[in-house]
C-alpha cells in the first residue's frame, strides 16, 4: 500500500510539473535605467537579473516553468518609467523589477499597485515604502535604516563632531540627506555645510570649495555614481584631506574605476558587496565575472538576489499568483543556506523593507575592502 501511495504521489507531482510547463514561460518584466544618468546602476541591476534567470532556467525554471525576462529602458526618465510600467501591466507580468532610481519608482509604482503586481525596486528613498503599497519590496536598505548605522560609525569610529553633507538634488539624494541629518542630530553631530549638486553635474569645483570652507571633521557624500566619481576627483584636486564617508553609491565599483586614485581611503556602508567573505557571495562574484568580463557592483547583486527571492517565495506559495506572492513576502525570512541565490539571509517586514547584515567598506588599492560587518537589525545577539 505504501508503494502504491508513493507511486501515485510521484505521478501526481509529475502531472503538476507537466501542467505548469505546458502553460509556457512566466513573464518577469524589468523597468530599467539602461541609458541616461542612471545607466550604471540600471545596467548592472539588469545584468544581475539576466544571470539569475539564465541559471534558474537551466535548472528547470520555477515550478516547472521557464522565466521569460523582458526589460525596457526608462532612459532614467520618470515619465518613461511610468509608461513602461503600464506596458508591463498590459502584458500581464507576474513580477516587475525596477526601476532602480527612486524618482522613477515613486512615479511608476502606482501602475503596478493598481494591477496588484509584485514590484521589486533598487530605490533607497525612504518615501517609497511609506505609502502603504502592499506590492512594493526593496532589494536594498531604506535610507531610514542605513543612515543611523553610518552616523554611529562617524561618531564612534571617526570621533567626528562636525560633518559636511553633499548630495544629489533629486528624490534619492534629498531623501538620503534628510535621513542623515536626523541621524547625525541623534548622535549630537553638527552639520556645518549642506551642499547640493545637480543630477549629471560635470563641474564640482564650487561644491568642493563650499565643503572646504566649512572645514568639517568628516564629509558625508551621497551622490549617484558618475557625480560621486567627479566629486572625488575634484576633492583630490583641491587637496581635501578629511575622511570621506558615504553610502553604497560612493564606493561602488564604477565609482572606483572612474575616480581612480581619488577613491583611495573612501569609506562606505553597503548592504551588498562582491567582496563580502560569505561563500555564496564569492560564488556569485566568480559567475558574474565569467558572464560579463567585469565584476558586479551592489546593483548587480540586488538584481540577481531579487530573482532568487521570487523563486523561493513562489515555490512556497505553490502557484503563480502575484497577489499571493506579495502576501507571502510580508514577514518572510529566506535563508541563504536553503536558497544560495539570495546570497545573504534576508527578511521582509510589513512595509516591504528588508533586513540583513551589511558591511563597512574601505577603498584600498582600487578595491573594496570589508573592514567591518554590521549585523542585521533583527539578528539575535
Amino acid at each position: 500500500m505504501k508503494l502504491v501511495r508513493a507511486f501515485l504521489g510521484g505521478m501526481l507531482a509529475a502531472l503538476v510539473t507537466t501542467a505548469y510547463a505546458q502553460q509556457g514561460p512566466v513573464l518577469i518584466y524589468g523597468i530599467m535605467e539602461l541609458s541616461g544618468t542612471g545607466a550604471t546602476p540600471g545596467t548592472n541591476f539588469d545584468n544581475g537579473v539576466k544571470l539569475a534567470v539564465k541559471e534558474i532556467n537551466a535548472a528547470g525554471g520555477i515550478l516547472g516553468r521557464k522565466i521569460d525576462y523582458q526589460s525596457q529602458d526608462t532612459q532614467t526618465n520618470p515619465g518613461v518609467a511610468k509608461a513602461v510600467a503600464q506596458k508591463a501591466v498590459d502584458q500581464k507580468a507576474y513580477v516587475v523589477l525596477g526601476p532602480v532610481h527612486s524618482g522613477s519608482m515613486i512615479v511608476s509604482m502606482g501602475e503596478t499597485r493598481q494591477a496588484e503586481i509584485t514590484n521589486f525596486t533598487g530605490g533607497e528613498a525612504a518615501v517609497i515604502t511609506k505609502q502603504n503599497n502592499p506590492y512594493v519590496f526593496r532589494t536594498s536598505f531604506t535610507q531610514s535604516s542605513s543612515m543611523p548605522k553610518v552616523a554611529r560609525y562617524i561618531k564612534d569610529q571617526l570621533k567626528a563632531g562636525t560633518v559636511a553633507i553633499t548630495f544629489t538634488n533629486n528624490d534619492f539624494g534629498k531623501g538620503g540627506r534628510d535621513e542623515m541629518q536626523k541621524a547625525l542630530a541623534a548622535q549630537g553631530i553638527k552639520v556645518v555645510a549642506d551642499v547640493s549638486t545637480d543630477p549629471g553635474q560635470i563641474d564640482m569645483s564650487s561644491a568642493v570649495l563650499q565643503i572646504k570652507q566649512a572645514n568639517p571633521d568628516v564629509l558625508f557624500a551621497y551622490l549617484t555614481e558618475e557625480e560621486g566619481a567627479r566629486l572625488l576627483r575634484e576633492l583630490k584636486k583641491q587637496g581635501f584631506n578629511k575622511p570621506i564617508v558615504g553610502e553604497t553609491t560612493i564606493i561602488g565599483q564604477k565609482v572606483i574605476e572612474l575616480a581612480g586614485d581619488a577613491a583611495e581611503g573612501v569609506l562606505g556602508h553597503v548592504g551588498l558587496t562582491a567582496d563580502a567573505p560569505q561563500p555564496t557571495v564569492k560564488a556569485f562574484d566568480q559567475k558574474y565575472l565569467a558572464e560579463y568580463k567585469q565584476r558586479s557592483d551592489h546593483n548587480g547583486m540586488k538584481g540577481y538576489s531579487a530573482v532568487y527571492v521570487i523563486k523561493a517565495a513562489t515555490e512556497k506559495v505553490g502557484k503563480f499568483d502575484s497577489k499571493a506572492l506579495a502576501a507571502a513576502l510580508h514577514g518572510a525570512k529566506i535563508s541563504a543556506k536553503d536558497n544560495p541565490g539570495v546570497l545573504l539571509d534576508v527578511s521582509f517586514d510589513q512595509n516591504g523593507d528588508l533586513d540583513r547584515e551589511s558591511f563597512i567598506i574601505k577603498v584600498v588599492n582600487g578595491k573594496q575592502q570589508v573592514i567591518a560587518t554590521v549585523p542585521a537589525v533583527g539578528a539575535k545577539n
